[in-house]
């Protein structure tokens, strides 16, 4: 569902029934999301998933596979007219969007730094080197989603339990190799925040970043229906998740 609501927020915007749109969430139970070129059956370990009762499921936008803890993480959204961004090229968005996370992981005592990426991996934000920020997107009708996620904590014994790494022959193995390259809010300031802070900040960040006015909102009745079948004729089949397969909504 959570994807599904991305993907009907992006669709209304692109017909103009809705405004530019910043949506925070988690996620229950937890779950591994895979980019929308990716294989789902090379990339992750499913039957730990099913084991462990973490979901499974395929995006809409590109780059990597993703674990989505249900209370170590907020992730955002973002959906909006590029052109309301100041900005025309994809990579000039990502700037745009990560400037309000480092906003907002200013305001928690973490300075953090943009990493423009490559042709393997998309623009992350990172802290002394290490990832504490990434996300992807999908463009359609000049309206960008962006969508990404911010670590409050890493448990990375749990998430290369599920995740498929396939030069590691142990998950402690990538698990060192994990510690010099990721890093998480609780890991630079030394104790938890809520997510309920984190998400305070991000709304201030982004505020400041895009020199927006933000109005709290709730989901259109055409979103609601929308994205309540998307998730059920897309986002919750095999035929999508498996095989990239999707009934047109």
């Amino acid at each position: 569902m959570n994807m599904a609501v991305d993907e009907a927020i992006l669709t209304a915007r692109t017909i103009d029934t809705v405004p530019n749109t910043l949506r925070l969430y988690k996620w229950k139970p937890s779950a591994v999301s895979i980019g929308m070129n990716q294989n789902l059956e090379t990339e992750v370990q499913l039957g730990n998933c099913r084991r462990l009762g973490v979901d499974v499921l395929r995006r809409i936008t590109g780059g990597g596979t993703v674990y989505h803890d249900e209370r170590d993480e907020v992730t955002y959204s973002i959906v909006a007219k590029t052109g309301d961004l100041g900005v025309k090229e994809i990579a000039a968005v990502y700037s745009k969007v990560y400037s309000g996370i480092r906003d907002a992981l200013r305001l928690l005592g973490v300075t953090a730094d943009f990493n423009e990426g490559d042709s393997k991996h998309c623009p992350n934000l990172t802290v002394n080197g290490k990832k504490i920020s990434g996300s992807c997107q999908a463009n359609k009708r000049d309206t960008v989603l962006q969508h990404g996620t911010l670590l409050l904590a890493l448990d990375l014994e749990r998430m290369f339990t599920l995740l498929r790494v396939p030069w590691a022959k142990t998950c402690m193995e990538v698990v060192d190799v994990a510690k010099r390259k990721h890093t998480s809010i609780k890991d630079e300031l030394g104790h938890l925040v809520s997510a309920e802070t984190v998400a305070n900040a991000l709304s201030s960040g982004f505020k400041n970043a895009l020199r927006v006015q933000m109005i709290p909102g709730q989901l259109s009745k055409f979103e609601v229906d929308l994205a309540k079948k998307l998730c059920q004729d897309k986002y919750a089949t095999d035929d999508w998740n498996f095989q990239r397969k999707s009934s047109p909504c």
